[in-house]
């Protein structure tokens, strides 16, 4: 009978120990990796459309940045200044690198760069769309839960055709009710926004911020309660709520520790969708209640064909996008981890 080498144990000892050293991937590092990535790639293509956009300008880039009035000569030099006359690629990676330095190009008739143009409206668009979100939220949230709770009786009904009503009006209608309820027939609010020029000078008009962020809002509120409710009732047929239930766990506990966390996730999943959907509403509301912000600009600039200025908010509103559905995306993560690609 052959004897088995003494060494053998201690080799397998040591493969086994090896093996047990090996590292072991982090499914939410590997997650988070394969997002961040997929929204590099998403910004790079959405460079590619904006890069094509300004080709196909009426004119070529240097008449759009221009005007009309510009001679051969302004545009042979400004051609040659910005690149325009090399080949499309080397075209782009200027222009690729302008982007990365902050150089969004310049704008002809506001006579300032886009960029200056952009971070001077974007902080009062931020704080409009930001304002509408917040209070969206602190009143859909506990809406769709109480939708949930008393369904198919008469409250759920009438909120559920409420929200239908408000989600259905387009944003501008919305706005001129409001305006008409409030201001000319009540007389309790003013109709034009603040015009200050800083974030400071808005906040201290505050009431002159109550109608465009109800403008905002209202629509929201009919969007993200529907979404609790679906999901609030989803959970509550699930196992752990008649668990906590039958342990004689006090309701309002059930609905705060477990309903509420594990119906917010298509929620939080509805944030990251609806940024364009925001700044498209943030476009009529700021040109119906005269609010400076990026909206107004990008009407503004629609109007009178400041394409840079347009371009400029496209790229930005896009970019911006993106990053908020990444965001979305990584908060639906750590509330769900079924929701990492089946990696948990």
């Amino acid at each position: 009978m052959s004897r088995i080498p003494d060494s053998l144990p201690a080799t397998v000892a040591h493969q086994a120990t090896v093996a047990g050293k090996q590292p072991r991937r982090n499914p939410y590092l590997f997650f988070l990796l394969r997002r961040i990535g997929q929204a590099l790639i998403v910004i790079f293509v959405v460079t590619v459309v904006v890069f094509a956009l300004l080709q196909m300008l009426p004119g070529g880039p240097a008449r759009g940045v221009l005007g009309v009035q510009a001679t051969a000569e302004q545009i042979a030099q400004f051609n040659r200044e910005q690149g325009y006359d090399r080949p499309v690629w080397e075209q782009y990676l200027l222009f690729l690198g302008r982007l990365l330095s902050g150089d969004l190009g310049q704008s002809f008739l506001l006579n300032m760069s886009v960029t200056d143009a952009i971070t001077q409206r974007l902080p009062k668009t931020l704080l409009l769309t930001g304002l509408s979100l917040v209070i969206a939220l602190i009143i859909a949230i506990p809406v769709g839960i109480f939708q949930a709770v008393r369904r198919n009786k008469g409250a759920d009904y009438t909120l559920s055709t409420l929200a239908i009503v408000a989600y259905s009006t387009p944003s501008f209608f919305l706005g001129m009710l409001l305006i008409m309820i409030f201001s000319q027939n009540l007389g309790v609010l003013p109709a034009n926004a603040p015009q200050g020029e800083t974030i400071a000078a808005v906040l201290a008009e505050p009431q002159r911020l109550i109608l465009p962020v109800l403008t905002g809002a209202i629509p929201l509120v009919a969007n993200f309660s529907r979404y609790m409710r679906s999901s609030a009732l989803d959970n509550l047929s699930e196992d752990y709520i008649r668990t906590a239930r039958s342990k004689g766990t006090p309701f309002r506990l059930v609905l705060s520790r477990h309903l509420l966390r594990n119906s917010l996730t298509p929620v939080v999943a509805m944030l990251g969708y609806q940024l364009p959907v925001m700044f498209g509403g943030a476009l009529v509301i700021e040109q119906l209640f005269n609010y400076p912000g990026m909206g107004l600009l990008f009407w503004s600039a629609a109007q009178s064909s400041d394409f840079p200025v347009l371009l400029g908010c496209v790229l930005v509103i896009s970019i911006a996008t993106v990053i908020g559905s990444l965001l979305a995306d990584i908060i639906q993560s750590v509330l769900d981890p079924r929701t990492r690609g089946g990696i948990a």
